[in-house]
């Protein structure tokens, strides 16, 4: 991190939902000529170390060009979904804040 680098939650918005212990995060550009920004910053690699503490057992990315945004399919991230979980949010939907708080490296222009 740099002093150069900028929070997510400036350039794109998030939803996330989930199914058993599988958590969907949506993140959507607000701006089309962030979208390739996005796509480079935003791999699987970076989004499994993100949710590293809620021990994901494998993270899919599905890009959608058309739409500015991409979906993350994070498996194992919910301890066991809404009726095994013993957390306060266990169908995830605030976990899209987590994913809006990374700080990445600014995009040009």
């Amino acid at each position: 991190m740099t002093n150069q680098d900028v929070l997510l939650a400036d350039f794109a918005h998030a939803r996330a939902g989930d199914k058993g212990d599988t958590l969907n995060v949506a993140v959507f550009a607000f701006e089309s000529r962030h979208y390739a920004w996005l796509e480079q910053h935003l791999g699987e690699a970076a989004i499994a170390a993100r949710f590293e503490h809620r021990h994901p057992s494998k993270v899919t990315r599905y890009c959608l060009p058309h739409l500015d945004g991409m979906n993350f399919v994070i498996e194992g991230a919910l301890e066991g979904g809404v009726n095994q979980s013993a957390t306060l949010d266990r169908h995830g939907k605030s976990l899209s804040y987590l994913l809006l708080g990374m700080r990445l490296p600014a995009p040009d222009g």
